[in-house]
């Protein structure tokens, strides 16, 4: 079960074992990780899951599709790193992964 580590704004931690083929953002709300909205429930309709995935990760995760990125148009503080967390298929690969919250969503 691959774990993935979440650093809110202010630092605290929260490591998360996570199924893989779900997204990143349901094992977040399902953790109650502080931060993660999720407004929509993953539909890609709002921007209130984003994250920013750490740069060792980036390329493993991939980058946003077209739709993502017009919704990270909504999205608070937006940078290289920035996905929604509800795109992000979980993975055995991405066993380890590392994403922060940023201050406040969208």
């Amino acid at each position: 079960m691959p774990t993935i580590t979440y650093i809110t704004h202010d630092g605290e931690t929260h490591k998360v074992e996570a199924d893989a083929g779900g997204t990143v953002m349901e094992a977040a709300v399902r953790s109650m990780v502080p931060g993660i909205e999720a407004e929509c429930g993953g539909a890609c309709a709002c921007a209130t899951c984003h994250v920013y995935v750490e740069e060792p990760w980036r390329e493993k995760v991939g980058g946003p599709s077209p739709m993502e990125e017009d919704m990270l148009d909504f999205a608070f503080d937006v940078n290289e790193g920035s996905r929604l967390s509800c795109q992000i298929k979980i993975t055995d690969e991405l066993d380890g992964l590392v994403v922060r919250v940023p201050e406040r969503q969208a």
